[in-house]
């Protein structure tokens, strides 16, 4: 379930950014408060898998990710930007709902999962709606979790 990947602080409800590079540092600074691990190695972590290629999904969904040796736990960062970034998302489309997952090196099959678990939410049009139509953390993180709940039912 999200709910033991998510927690209220690591909810972003109106990402400023207006960039690509902007939206990863202001997310990876957020995952260096939560995560105990400097943000420049978060972001350069980010850019680095970028460059593999893009890891926006499309319609409208980002899901940057990176294995980092210092990460103790799997963390996931959700933000919602203020305006659509141009994150050179598969279909072109900008990108408004931001999961930044940072798993440990270990994590193995764990980071594979936990990717496919948001893939797999995000896909719902329901969802989405509902993140896009939240105004504030608690409205998102009700979403966040109250839908994955009733997924894995």
């Amino acid at each position: 379930m999200l709910t033991n990947l998510i927690s209220p602080e690591a909810i972003i409800p109106a990402l400023k950014a207006t960039g690509k590079k902007q939206a990863l540092q202001e997310l990876s600074e957020r995952a260096a408060e939560l995560g105990g691990i400097s943000a420049r190695e978060i972001y350069d972590a980010l850019l680095q898998r970028e460059r593999l290629g893009s890891t926006g999904a499309g319609d409208g969904i980002a899901i940057p990710h990176a294995k980092l040796a210092k990460a103790t736990g799997m963390l996931v960062i959700f933000a919602r930007a203020s305006r659509p970034i141009d994150f050179e998302a598969i279909d072109g489309a900008p990108v408004d709902l931001i999961f930044l997952l940072i798993a440990p090196e270990s994590a193995g099959a764990d980071h594979l999962k936990a990717l496919a678990r948001l893939a797999r939410m995000l896909r719902e049009p329901a969802i989405t709606a509902k993140l896009r139509a939240a105004r504030d953390v608690n409205a998102l993180y009700s979403v966040l979790t109250e839908d994955a709940a009733s997924h894995a039912a």
